[in-house]
């Protein structure tokens, strides 16, 4: 089992930044300002050759206000759960007595103590230190997060919190091959981005599938604010979720954290296998919702949408909401509709099957053979329409790639085939391969024609050979 280490202290002492540097990522959020961070976040850190855990982490010892007190309680279950803790002080304001209690907190769990006391560049790392003594809580270690100082000294701190057994058995191929596949199973399961507007409940939706209440859910808009990203594992299926802060629209989005947010959403859209687009049945399918729904589709990857809050909704109200579905998504009607309940859970596996089935279609392989079957029989079906009294010839097919799955069509005059034919084309691909959820693509290559030219120069030719005749 890998050591697994919490960063725990007051807001804005620095422990997203520190968070940053030892896992060599930008994953936090980070801002000169208290509370950004509220749930926790877990990451792998590398040193000395050995791996850990650790755990960002809200700031402790800010109870005013709900998400304060949610945030609290997060970085409380990370201290129980946890190996380790690496407290982190502010050196400008010095010891205050918000670190005298977490400190008390800290002793009566009886972990491992590693205090940093963190923002002390241009001071002596004995003097920055002499200060947090009084804590009681071993030998404190200066460090500047920001820019990257000491951190090798933290580094080598907690690592002699879990020496190596020099009596352990050498590791053998059979263990290292299980280690092999337990790292390649980490990286390669199927990452699930939960996408939508504010308090549309994608929190909740991620607490309902672990059954356990691992990320803050409030009524309050724009509780969640980083991108989180939580293994789960249901029903025997291993998979990856990522909850994302809520994305309103441009014109509405004023504060630079919100912007941030927004940034580390749209990059979980990008990095995903497969969006949850989530809606909200009382509001309906809004411009937001139709905008988030199309940048999935355009970036290529592979959908499916949740209606939620479909609990309590009068029944005359649900056809009104499923007729309007049906008419404004009609551009994305590849993707599975579920109407779900994140509360109270009805739907959800509904939705993490389509999503999951969504996945591997677009991973399918699609054998040439198939394809140019395929392609021949739509051609019988509906031929290629005139254009300028020619005809547009289509002449094979092969599969250019997954994730999402493209199909590259071959023949003559391409770039005049209308749109209609086109999408013609697609549904009958996605049809013969159950492409559901999967943005099929198609690219259209138009081969010049190789005599093009020839005949001319060929004349040409036989004009230079030619004999002379006698008047010459």
């Amino acid at each position: 089992m890998l050591p697994v280490v919490a960063l725990v202290g007051r807001p804005n002492v620095g422990k997203s930044t520190l968070f940053n540097q030892l896992t060599r990522s930008r994953d936090a959020l980070v801002a000169d300002y208290p509370g950004l961070t509220r749930d926790r976040r877990y990451g792998f850190a590398d040193a000395g050759g050995r791996t850990m855990v650790v755990i960002d982490t809200g700031g402790l010892a800010n109870y005013e206000g709900e998400l304060a007190s949610l945030a609290a309680r997060q970085a409380l279950a990370a201290m129980d759960e946890a190996d380790a803790v690496v407290f982190v002080v502010d050196c400008r304001e010095g010891l205050t007595a918000a670190d005298d209690h977490i400190a008390r907190r800290l002793r009566v769990r009886g972990k491992p103590v590693i205090v940093a006391v963190n923002k002390s560049e241009g001071l002596a790392p004995e003097l920055a230190a002499a200060e947090f003594h009084a804590l009681g809580l071993g030998f404190p270690i200066s460090i500047a997060a920001l820019h990257g100082r000491r951190i090798s000294v933290l580094q080598g701190a907690i690592l002699e919190l879990f020496p190596e057994d020099a009596d352990a058995p050498e590791a053998t191929a059979t263990d290292t091959a299980s280690n092999d596949t337990a790292a390649t199973e980490r990286f390669e399961r199927p990452r699930l981005a939960v996408v939508g507007r504010p308090n549309v409940g994608k929190s909740t939706l991620i607490n309902r599938l672990l059954g356990t209440e691992r990320l803050i859910t409030s009524p309050i808009p724009g509780t969640t604010r980083d991108s989180v990203l939580v293994p789960c594992e249901r029903r025997g299926r291993r998979f990856v979720l990522i909850d994302t802060a809520g994305i309103r629209r441009r014109a509405r989005v004023r504060d630079s954290i919100e912007k941030f947010s927004v940034v580390q959403s749209l990059q979980a859209i990008e990095t995903s296998g497969v969006v949850i687009c989530m809606l909200d049945a009382r509001e309906g399918v809004t411009e937001q919702d139709l905008h988030l729904i199309g940048l999935s589709v355009q970036r290529g990857r592979a959908l499916t949408i949740a209606v939620n809050k479909w609990d309590g909704l009068e029944t005359s109200r649900r056809r009104r909401i499923e007729g309007e579905v049906a008419r404004r998504l009609a551009f994305a009607d590849f993707a599975r509709v579920s109407y779900v309940s994140a509360l109270h859970g009805s739907g959800i596996d509904g939705a993490v099957d389509a999503a999951l089935r969504a996945y591997k279609a677009a991973g399918r392989e699609m054998p040439t053979p198939e394809l140019n079957s395929i392609l021949e029989r739509a051609l019988v079906a509906h031929s290629p329409p005139l254009v300028g009294g020619r005809r547009i010839r289509l002449r094979y097919a092969h599969q250019g790639g997954r994730h999402p799955p493209v199909v590259v069509i071959h023949g003559s005059r391409l770039d005049q085939l209308p749109g209609h034919y086109r999408r013609y084309l697609a549904n009958a691909f996605r049809k013969a391969f159950r492409l559901e959820g999967a943005p099929l693509r198609l690219e259209f290559k138009s081969g010049g024609n190789p005599f093009a030219g020839r005949r001319n120069r060929s004349r040409r030719l036989r004009r230079r050979k030619a004999p002379r005749g006698r008047g010459a």
